[in-house]
């Protein structure tokens, strides 16, 4: 019920920007999906909101009967909305659902065997079909400023725990959101992977950190790798070099209910999952995030450039 519920209050601020439905381009060669009714979701951060606006769309343009409920909450309440059928479809995350949906605390480092090892569970467990993965990986990562990266000549999180160990760094040089500074796999499990102690972080509300490390009141500020404030701000994401952090591939999630109805979706989506790369999803953020853009403008203007729609 209560999912239910928040997914009317959100279903209503995400069909506010509505407007034509999109047709033509190749994704209409991909895959028919003419009578096939998809109620599509997404969380409540920009990417997200791109992310849903891409597939509204690209299922419009190749005939499929489609509700926007973009914008439908966070994780728990947009992953229960899928269960219960509020939506069928939406962008998911391997890393969310391996630590949060399947209580997992082993780090598998291939991206393509958590994809599969997630795939399989959630169809076999709940239900659900993954579809294929995109070519960028949402993860948490350390960004310091460029200048300050180029002066210290640390851009790895090697070098960021040496010169954090070494004294140099100043206590409260490293800020983090409050769910890291609490997780196992978090900054606790950082130091120990990496071989250093931060000195007092700061912990911050999620989303100041990347203003207050660009203002230089963090040297060193947790961030998500693929935020589109990193390039506005002229931050420098730090190499994770011994692969701590667990991918964080997107996929689209849908009810296998909804999916065996036409198993052309996947055909439909495919390209544009190949398509989504590092590059590409942190120029689409960006534009939302640093300079206000609609995403579904966002959305659609991407594609039309790739041929995807017309």
């Amino acid at each position: 019920m209560a999912a239910a519920a928040a997914i009317a209050l959100a279903g209503c601020g995400g069909l506010s920007g509505s407007g034509p439905s999109a047709s033509g381009g190749s994704l209409a060669q991909a895959g028919d999906l003419s009578g096939q009714n998809y109620v599509v979701g997404g969380k409540n951060f920009d990417e997200q909101l791109v992310l849903c606006q891409i597939t509204v769309a690209a299922l419009e343009s190749a005939g499929g009967n489609v509700t926007d409920r973009c914008n439908t909450g966070g994780t728990d309440v947009t992953r229960q909305a899928l269960l219960a059928g509020d939506i069928n479809i939406y962008w998911e995350y391997t890393g969310t659902a391996w630590a949060s949906f399947f209580k997992e605390t082993r780090r598998i480092t291939d991206d393509n065997e958590l994809y599969n090892l997630v795939a399989q569970r959630d169809l076999e467990q709940n239900k659900i079909q993954w579809l294929d993965k995109a070519n960028f990986n949402n993860t948490y990562a350390f960004a310091m400023t460029e200048a300050k990266s180029q002066e210290l000549g640390i851009t790895t999180l090697s070098q960021m725990a040496d010169y954090i160990e070494s004294g140099r760094a100043p206590a409260g040089s490293m800020c983090v959101e409050t769910e890291y500074n609490s997780r196992d796999d978090g900054l606790r499990g950082l130091e120990e992977t990496y071989g250093f102690t931060a000195q007092n972080p700061q912990v911050l509300a999620t989303g100041v950190i990347y203003q207050a490390t660009a203002d230089n009141k963090c040297l060193f500020g947790e961030v998500f790798t693929t935020d589109g404030r990193i390039p506005g701000l002229k931050l420098k994401v730090l190499d994770d070099d011994e692969r701590y952090h667990v991918t964080y591939n997107a996929a689209p999630t849908i009810r296998a209910d909804v999916y065996n109805a036409n198993p052309a979706v996947r055909q439909v989506l495919a390209p544009i999952a190949q398509a989504l790369d590092y590059n590409t999803i942190l120029d689409l953020n960006g534009k939302v995030s640093s300079f206000g853009q609609n995403e579904r403008d966002v959305a659609r203007e991407w594609l039309t450039q790739k041929g995807f729609i017309g």
